[in-house]
């Protein structure tokens, strides 16, 4: 499919360029739709969702599966060797609600998404307990990008937002490593400018 040049590519923001961010880094190797509820209540915002990357999903299905192999050999363990026969059932439980987590983890990946404005990035999550968080620019203390070991054989990266309230504080999770630094510039910048008054 080939695509207008005159046409801006899907989730451009045009305040992306103007706060140094160049938006083909952050929406590339994402997914291209963002999944919203249905309902026409839903909370709905002006603007250009960014999203996360596809690797994201599989990275946690990885991490998932390694848990639940864990459980199962802790619970054959005890079972056959030190023949407690309890251990299938709380096993059980953490391996059904373990799977249960994998099935709806796809649509929730692809309800993942941010926000540039003029004075706040917004980070929403959720379907059914949709979830959206506004966090000021001025009020940014710290941003911090962490990968853990699977992380970083899938190339996803979290960034995380730091402010003075512990409960506006943002982890945006499954970033491509160049979105997460171009993302953590653009939000050191624009912080600075604010604080300064500029």
């Amino acid at each position: 499919m080939t695509q207008n040049p005159e046409t801006p590519p899907l989730n451009q923001d045009p305040r992306s360029t103007t706060q140094g961010t160049d938006p083909g880094v952050l929406d590339r190797g994402t997914y291209t739709a963002l999944r919203t509820p249905r309902s026409a209540a839903r909370l709905e915002l002006d603007g250009v969702w960014h999203q996360i990357s596809p690797r994201y999903v599989v990275s946690q299905i990885v991490q998932n599966l390694i848990v639940i192999a864990l459980v199962v050999i802790a619970a054959l363990v005890l079972t056959f060797v030190l023949e407690q026969q309890w251990a299938l059932i709380p096993a059980g439980v953490v391996v059904l609600l373990t799977l249960a987590t994998l099935v709806v983890l796809p649509r929730q990946a692809r309800a993942i998404g941010y926000m540039l404005r003029d004075d706040d990035i917004v980070f929403r999550k959720g379907i059914l307990w949709q979830r959206i968080i506004a966090v000021p620019y001025g009020r940014m203390q710290l941003v911090d990008i962490t990968q853990g070991p699977l992380d970083r054989a899938f190339s996803v990266s979290q960034l995380k937002l730091v402010t003075a309230a512990a409960t506006t504080g943002v982890q945006i999770p499954g970033l491509t490593p160049d979105a997460a630094e171009a993302l953590r510039d653009t939000l050191i910048e624009v912080a600075e400018t604010r604080r300064t008054g500029l």
